[in-house]
């Protein structure tokens, strides 16, 4: 007996501090008496989440480790990142809403004269260890100490590629106050941050920072960083209301119908943050295709083309199985189909929604074409065009 307690305790101790803390005490009676918590878990809007079938991920191994397929999700030159200054970020923005996509999910809000970080992540893994995961494909725009003070930092859920540790141990040192789902505040408490700067809420509920009011909203995605994942945290999407403009951060989601709820509740949106990347056939309900964001912008504007549409959740880390520029060139196309604006910045650029909006495919100098979502269809054998697509045109 004695030994298996020193065992245990050794186990403790080589816990990476990556891994975080799981709720207790009245945070973790808070979380059991959730209108969302059910079952010992939380539940997603519109049930439980699929994956694909048993055995499947033996042939999702296959097509993620494949030589050549490993080959197309990756750059194959630089990334262009747009070279942002402290000088960039010190001038007010002109129409009062300014915003820079810094790669993935991480985006800087300034906001009717209040600064808004959603997922930040500097790391560069995302992982909890240093030396495995998955590694970043362009170099962070701007180093985080010369990004300035920031009034709140908003986290979406606990996954390694939105809750950056050595990130929240840099922000923790500063005056900043954190929105994060219920759950999350957990793991910011054992990493540093004071629980007097933690706005810690369920879907539904609003928190006032400043001038602004923010609202945690549904999403249908999952939470889980250490071995065992007791899904105690919440994942949320975020609207931000200031005293002029509206903006929308949808963290990691699959399509739902909740989408029209939020924009009726807390829409339009001068801008909406909506991940297109990482998505595939292996977890269609949890991520989102560059259509089904294109869907959901629309769905949060009430169906009419209003705002401006920025990508996210793409470009940064190689996550799936896609193609690595699949998610910009059909988030462009799903915007032209359906007449609406669609920011594409570089990393790093910042842009005003209501002013020019940066367009150019960027990504195309540095990666080989894109088979469209049209191509991917299997024709019949024999048809004219079979197989002229190569492996642009797999998954």
């Amino acid at each position: 007996m004695t030994g298996l307690r020193s065992l245990s305790s050794g186990l403790r101790v080589l816990r990476p501090a990556a891994f975080g803390a799981d709720p207790g005490g009245a945070r973790l009676a808070r979380i059991q008496g959730s209108p969302n918590f059910a079952d010992g878990v939380f539940q997603n809007p519109g049930g439980t989440t699929r994956m694909r079938p048993s055995g499947s991920m033996l042939e999702f191994a296959r097509t993620y480790f494949e030589k050549e397929q490993r080959a197309r999700r990756a750059p194959r030159g630089t990334v262009p990142v747009h070279p942002t200054t402290v000088a960039d970020l010190a001038r007010p923005a002109a129409t009062g809403l300014r915003v820079t996509w810094m790669g993935h999910s991480s985006v800087l809000a300034e906001i009717d004269g209040h600064r808004v970080l959603f997922d930040p992540v500097w790391g560069d893994r995302c992982s909890p260890f240093p030396f495995a995961g998955p590694r970043r494909l362009h170099p962070v725009p701007l180093p985080l100490a010369e990004l300035g003070p920031v009034d709140v930092v908003v986290i979406s859920h606990d996954h390694y590629d939105h809750l950056d540790l050595p990130t929240i141990k840099a922000l923790a040192g500063t005056d900043t106050v954190f929105a994060v789902p219920l759950g999350v505040g957990a793991h910011l408490e054992h990493w540093g941050v004071r629980a007097d700067r933690l706005r810690e809420l369920d879907w539904h509920e609003e928190t006032k920072v400043g001038g602004l009011t923010l609202t945690a909203t549904p999403a249908r995605h999952f939470c889980g960083r250490g071995l065992r994942n007791t899904q105690h945290t919440l994942w949320a999407s975020w609207a931000v209301a200031g005293e002029e403009h509206r903006i929308y951060h949808s963290g990691d989601t699959g399509y739902f119908d909740g989408f029209k709820d939020i924009g009726a509740d807390h829409g339009p949106f001068d801008v909406t943050m909506i991940q297109i990347g990482a998505y595939s056939e292996f977890w269609p309900d949890i991520h989102m295709t560059p259509q089904e964001g294109m869907r959901a912008h629309l769905d949060l504007q009430g169906g009419q083309p209003h705002g401006v549409l920025l990508p996210i959740h793409w470009g940064t880390f190689n996550l799936a199985p896609h193609a690595w520029a699949e998610p910009g060139e059909w988030t462009k196309d799903a915007g032209d189909e359906a007449g609406q604006a669609v920011a594409l910045p570089r990393p790093g650029e910042p842009f005003e929604p209501s002013g020019k909006l940066p367009a150019d495919p960027w990504w195309r100098t540095v990666s080989a074409p894109v088979a469209r979502p049209w191509q991917r269809e299997k024709r019949p054998e024999g048809a004219p065009g079979q197989g002229d697509l190569g492996l642009a045109g797999e998954l």
